[in-house]
């Protein structure tokens, strides 16, 4: 890709008019282009002017700001406690929710994912007197 013959020309900020800011906005929030392409593209010499105009006029919610993370060797017992429920709460919803897919998987395609080889290896063991 040789750009020699054309030359882009930079842009002042005069130049842009709120429907350019609206249309760059929009592209970006449909994911048609990242800001910096964007100000790439269009010759946006300000490296901020894109996400300024995204805060601005953009839909996406920018009033709330990212809550960093403490790291796991920062933790109280407390807060180390209230994390992994809230991960074995993720958990057990996921596994539910696997658990919900394999069922119907094998009612309505009889695909045959849940095996009952558990079971039955349970009953083999209560019949000899044994437990597992």
């Amino acid at each position: 890709m040789c750009n020699a013959g054309k030359k882009r020309r930079r842009r002042t900020q005069r130049d842009y008019n709120m429907g350019f800011k609206l249309a760059v906005v929009d592209q970006v929030e449909k994911g048609e282009m990242t800001y910096k392409q964007a100000q790439r593209h269009y010759g946006i010499q300000g490296r901020s002017t894109v996400l300024t105009w995204l805060r601005k006029h953009g839909k996406l919610d920018w009033s709330t700001t990212r809550q960093h993370s403490m790291s796991k060797s920062q933790e109280t017992p407390e807060q180390k406690i209230k994390r992994l429920e809230r991960e074995l709460e993720d958990e057990r919803v996921r596994n539910l929710v696997l658990d919900g897919m394999v069922t119907i998987m094998d009612q309505e395609y009889g695909a045959g994912l849940r095996k009952k080889y558990l079971s039955e290896l349970r009953e083999l063991y209560r019949r000899k007197g044994k437990s597992v």
